[in-house]
């Protein structure tokens, strides 16, 4: 369960490059980078459904 808690917070990071992609493409080129806007909704979705998740089986332990 340790490594667990490490990766509920890679998908903030993951989100954070993704988000950075696509706002550095629109102000760079113009060009909506709709891949890279859903796959930062994603990593955030997977953050706060990974940590709901781990909450859960840390009560369920007890």
């Amino acid at each position: 369960m340790k490594y667990s808690k490490f990766f509920q917070y890679a998908y903030l990071i993951f989100a954070v490059l993704f988000g950075y992609d696509a706002m550095s493409k629109y102000l760079n080129e113009g060009v909506v980078a709709y891949t890279s806007l859903l796959l930062a909704a994603t990593a955030i979705f997977m953050f706060f459904f990974r940590r709901r998740f781990a909450k859960k089986m840390d009560n369920k332990d007890q």
